[in-house]
C-alpha cells in the first residue's frame, strides 16, 4: 500500500494549533503579569485582540484542519483511512466525487462518499507536499482517474 496523504498532517492537526493557542495564552498571561508589576491596567487591546484571534483560529481550524484524516493509504481498488485510532476501508466505486484544492496550504482533498462511514459521508485529508506548490499532484490526479474508472464499471 502507498500512502497518499501528507506526512505533515500530525503537524497541521496537533502541533500548529498548540502553538497558535499557546502563543495567545502566553500573550494574555504576560499582559496580566505586567499589570501586577506596573500597578496600572494595560490597554484593552492586549486582551481583546488575542481572544479574538483565538476565536478566529478555532473556527478556521475547525472548518479546515480538525476534520482531516490522519492517514490515507491507497490499496489499489480501495483506500484505507485512519483517523483517531479507527480504520475504515473505502472502495473506489463508493466515492462519488473527489474535490482537490491545490491552491490551499496545505493542499486539501475531500472525498464525497455514496454511503456513510465511521467518519461521515465526507473524508478530508492533506495531499502530499509538492516541490512546486501550485502544481497539481500526480498522485491525486491518478486517484481521480481511478475513481472515475471504478464508477463507470
Amino acid at each position: 500500500m502507498k500512502r497518499i496523504s501528507s506526512s505533515w498532517t500530525f503537524y497541521y492537526k496537533r502541533v500548529f494549533p498548540a502553538i497558535w493557542f499557546g502563543f495567545f495564552l502566553l500573550f494574555i498571561i504576560l499582559s496580566l503579569l505586567g499589570i501586577r508589576g506596573a500597578s496600572r491596567t494595560p490597554p484593552v487591546p492586549f486582551f481583546i485582540v488575542p481572544i479574538v484571534m483565538m476565536i478566529f483560529g478555532y473556527f478556521f481550524m475547525r472548518k479546515l484542519v480538525f476534520d482531516l484524516a490522519d492517514q490515507v493509504w491507497d490499496g489499489g481498488d480501495s483506500l484505507l483511512v485512519r483517523n483517531r485510532g479507527e480504520e475504515q476501508r473505502v472502495a473506489l466505486a463508493d466515492i462519488k466525487n473527489v474535490n482537490y484544492s491545490p491552491f490551499m496550504h496545505p493542499a486539501r482533498v475531500v472525498l464525497s462518499l455514496r454511503r456513510k462511514t465511521a467518519f461521515g459521508d465526507q473524508i478530508a485529508f492533506c495531499a502530499p507536499m509538492r516541490f512546486l506548490p501550485f502544481s497539481s499532484s500526480p498522485i491525486i490526479t491518478d486517484l481521480i482517474d481511478r475513481v472515475d474508472a471504478a464508477r463507470q464499471k
